[in-house]
């Protein structure tokens, strides 16, 4: 069995901590699942796929490349919850025009003031992914701070799913979804991380927040562990949104 992602990051002093605390122990799935996808926007992924250094000059909240290496192993994710009936809820940013509710974020960031919108391309970084689109069925969560449970109502809409557990995956792994992660464990769901589903602007702090996350607050697992997981559950055990499906394109007339 390979050794974990962070392992290089540890003393020897720290995985003896680690072991003879107990921490680390396997938490387990539970029987409700759903899956959150974290900020998987193009302020974060950027509008193609090329190196963090070119990429944060234009979107400055970019991962780069490892967004882009991401994304195979969330649209399986996906895919396999949507052939399952498993619930899919996004999360993304939102603010005002005038950027007055940016409020902390703009004091830890020199170019917090830019707008998430880049004029080269006219995307909204706030934009979810076409690569990951949400479907008809799935919910997108706005939210404006780290968390997606804080100020949001993704806490009472797994509620009405009934929810027990959430396999959470996205960015960045050490921000949005450590938060996300905390505030799932502390409401008592079952926490799941996706570890290839997940990615940072700091490869390090990717590594050892997955780390974190392991000991204390979820099992960090591989992306086909989980798809495993998902086809053991029967099918019909959530009642999901409808949606409405998008509006076919009307033909150009010449």
């Amino acid at each position: 069995m390979s050794e974990p992602i962070w392992s290089k990051f540890l003393t020897e002093r720290d995985k003896a901590v680690f072991a003879a605390a107990g921490y680390g122990a396997c938490g387990g799935f539970g029987k409700r699942p759903a899956l959150l996808v974290i900020d998987v926007n193009y302020a974060f992924c950027g509008d193609k796929p090329e190196p963090i250094v070119e990429s944060i000059k234009k979107w400055r909240t970019s991962c780069g490349e490892d967004a882009w290496e991401a994304m195979p192993y969330l649209r399986q994710l996906i895919d396999k919850c949507h052939e399952k009936g498993l619930p899919v809820l996004y999360t993304t940013g939102i603010r005002r025009e005038d950027n007055w509710d940016g409020g902390s974020w703009l004091w830890k960031n020199n170019r917090g003031a830019e707008r998430p919108k880049v004029a080269v391309t006219n995307i909204d970084g706030n934009e979810i992914m076409a690569e990951i689109a949400p479907g008809p069925q799935d919910i997108v969560i706005h939210k404006q701070k780290p968390s997606g449970f804080f100020g949001t109502n993704l806490a009472s809409y797994l509620q009405l799913l009934g929810a027990d557990s959430v396999i959470v995956t996205g960015t960045t792994t050490s921000g949005c979804v450590r938060a996300t992660v905390i505030d799932a464990f502390s409401l008592n769901f079952r926490v799941a991380v996706a570890e290839e589903a997940c990615f940072d602007r700091s490869q390090a702090s990717h590594a050892i927040n997955l780390c974190d996350m392991h000991a204390k607050y979820a099992d960090v697992l591989k992306t086909q562990d989980i798809v495993a997981f998902f086809d053991t559950l029967p099918a019909g055990l959530f009642d999901l949104p409808r949606g409405a499906a998008p509006a076919p394109a009307k033909a150009a007339n010449y």
